[in-house]
């Protein structure tokens, strides 16, 4: 039984492959340009900033600041962003600091476990890097993205977390779909067709020449190696997890599949390693090769780098005839709004321009927040950050007494590796007698050369045209685009420059020349038919998604475990952090934490947060109430296996620190 207790904890964990994680890629330039220095700047360049400036296809690229130091520089303010000053003092079960994907479904699947809860947000809009924008331009409304924008497994009851979330919620979101990602390559235009093995073994065949047999017969078996841990994908869900001893219960339902499958044991620890050691040994056919890399570059690396559970959902999920590729109609908005009125639909709130400035702990425990307004919330079980790290430990403080260790968790948790920041191009254009026949999908990925990083922000872009099916989001005969770099953008040449200033204009307008050519390569007058176009700076991005230093996020790279990864980084190369922490009652979740960057993956892991909180018997009735909504979620039903489980671990949760009673019940 001891094997079963940890392949449990690891099968499970290869289900975070249910995340395709959608979220901000990557960009290009026909020339890697230096990196644009000012005459008052005569610091030297730092790592962060020189291993941008020539970058090779094998180095793994990371970031890393010391958030224990006050900024050189101050930070801007910007228009749209809120105040922050909004928010009534108040006491609740939970609070949640933030609402993105992972706040939001923290929120709403403990106020549906009963609880009472508040969600504050800093930004005057919820949804995170989910949130959407509108202009006014000659008398029309155009609406822009500001995030993720490839989503698979929305459109129907799927693996992906968030439709299972929303599906447990009982709330729709209404999309239109399409079957396909373009790419924009060294090479030419081609395109990536999800939902039909049959064309993509086509595409190999046209794309790679004599080789096309040797790509087929190479993906073939690398599908065959990891078949294994891919159909665990459906013998349990990351909604399965808890971070306490009730996760043996509530996972019982997996227990057929691992006796079925004893070959799991060897592959346990595989799960987690970097994908590129088992694509060195299999895949030789470059333009293979090249592909995967971009499959994985959504959870911020390559496959040197990616976990190799990052693959294992789209080797299973993106073959079958049903995927597609979904398109909120509204705006990715929609799915923070969705969330969001499920959280209310069970009685929790949120708070929007609320922003914490400080988490309260008294006697080694969490016990509220003190907002900047100066209004203290009480919390009578957690509190729960979906900040990133970094935003995380600068809330604590430095004038309050803290438990022993947290300084050590502070200052470990504030130095760990990150992506570097986001460049965005915004654009409305008029589409009049604009022929845009020869691509069939809004989603593009833009490569300029094989040889470098695909993590560098001047080489991999990619640019998204929601209005060619999404009507809504701007005037007829117009289309919207966003464009949006990797998160390589270093943020030290920035940090230094004044918004408005004529330098801070000079240095946007050539750090995004890269963004126009990318989107030129598609629609090549697309300057002359320019309504208005928008460039955000990373300074932009930090203020607007509330991320320091505009990070795209953690960037721990697979192979070792992380610090404060908990007790299976003890056993397992396991690179994410513990969402528990030193203090009591403060919980973290969101795209630092297990399963990592993607909407679907923070809001599995708000799910896991909110199922920690919970007793192990509220959370397999939910389980057990979601497997009833569709045939496909039988599967996360713990089953009678749980039976023997329960009365062992049910006393044991939630862990002894959030054993309150909720005030829902008095």
């Amino acid at each position: 039984m001891p094997r079963y207790i940890l392949a449990t904890s690891l099968l499970l964990t290869t289900h975070l492959t249910s995340a395709f994680i959608p979220a901000p890629l990557h960009t290009f330039s026909s020339q890697q340009q230096p990196l644009f220095s000012t005459e008052t700047d005569d610091a030297p360049k730092t790592e962060n900033v020189l291993q941008t400036e020539n970058t090779s296809r094998e180095k793994v690229m990371t970031f890393s600041y010391d958030m224990s130091l006050e900024p050189k520089y101050d930070k801007p303010t910007y228009p749209g962003t809120g105040n922050g000053l909004s928010g009534d003092s108040g006491e609740y079960d939970v609070i949640v600091i933030g609402s993105g994907m992972g706040g939001l479904s923290c929120g709403a699947l403990s106020a549906k476990y009963g609880d009472k809860v508040l969600v504050l947000e800093s930004h005057i809009k919820c949804g995170g890097s989910a949130h959407t924008f509108s202009r006014m331009h000659n008398g029309g409304k155009y609406s822009f993205e500001v995030g993720p924008s490839i989503f698979e497994g929305l459109d129907r009851p799927s693996l992906n977390p968030l439709r299972m979330i929303f599906d447990i919620l009982e709330e729709e979101m209404p999309v239109k779909t399409y079957t396909g990602l373009g790419y924009w390559t060294p090479t030419g235009y081609w395109r990536f067709p999800i939902g039909s093995k049959k064309n993509f073994d086509e595409l190999l065949m046209e794309q790679c020449g004599e080789d096309g047999p040797k790509a087929i017969a190479e993906w073939n078996a690398l599908r065959e190696r990891l078949r294994t841990l891919g159909g665990s994908t459906t013998a349990v869900s990351l909604l399965n997890l808890r971070q306490d001893a009730g996760f043996l219960a509530t996972t019982a339902g997996s227990l057929p599949f691992v006796l079925t499958h004893p070959d799991v044991f060897l592959d346990l620890s595989l799960t987690f390693d970097s994908l590129h050691k088992t694509v060195d040994k299999i895949v030789t056919v470059p333009f293979l090769r090249n592909f995967i890399d971009t499959m994985c570059i959504f959870c911020g690396f390559p496959a040197k780098g990616a976990m190799t559970a990052h693959l294992l959902y789209i080797l299973e999920r993106f073959f079958e005839e049903t995927a597609c590729f979904s398109v909120p109609i509204g705006g990715t908005c929609e799915m923070g709004d969705t969330l969001k009125r499920g959280l209310e639909k069970f009685g929790g709130k949120l708070q929007l321009n609320a922003h914490v400035d400080e988490v309260m702990v008294e006697n080694g425990r969490a016990v509220g927040v003190r907002l900047k307004n100066g209004n203290v919330v009480k919390a009578r079980k957690a509190v729960v950050s979906n900040a990133t790290p970094f935003d995380t430990v600068k809330m604590l403080g430095n004038s309050q007494e803290l438990p022993d260790g947290v300084q050590q968790w502070k200052d470990t948790l504030g130095k760990l590796p990150r992506h570097g920041a986001i460049m965005h191009l915004f654009i409305a254009i008029d589409a009049t007698d604009l022929d845009l026949s020869h691509i069939q999908d809004p989603a593009h990925l833009v490569v300029q050369d094989w040889g470098r990083s695909l993590q560098d922000s001047q080489n991999l872009c990619s640019f998204f045209i929601p209005s060619l099916l999404d009507k809504s989001v701007c005037p007829e005969g117009k289309h919207v685009i966003h464009v949006y770099s990797s998160g390589g953008e270093p943020y030290e040449p920035w940090e230094k420059l004044k918004p408005g200033s004529e330098e801070y204009e000079a240095y946007k307008e050539d750090r995004a020349q890269v963004l126009w050519q990318a989107v030129e390569r598609c629609i090549p007058d697309i300057r002359e038919r320019v309504e208005f176009s928008i460039i955000g700076s990373p300074l932009a991005h930090e203020a607007f998604l509330r991320r320091d230093r505009g990070t795209y996020g953690l960037a721990w790279a697979a192979g070792t475990s992380a610090p404060q990864a908990g007790l299976l980084g003890g056993v397992l190369p396991f690179p994410f952090p513990n969402l528990k922490t030193p203090v009591d009652g403060l919980l973290r979740c969101g795209d630092s934490c297990f399963p990592g960057i993607g909407t679907p993956s923070a809001a599995a892991s708000g799910a896991i947060a909110a199922n920690t909180m919970t007793t192990v018997d509220n959370h397999i009735n939910l389980l057990e109430e979601a497997s009833k909504r569709d045939p496909l979620y039988k599967f996360l039903d713990p089953g009678l296996f749980s039976l023997l489980y329960k009365p062992v671990v049910g006393g044991l949760t939630p862990s002894p620190e959030l054993r309150v009673q909720s005030s829902v019940e008095n």
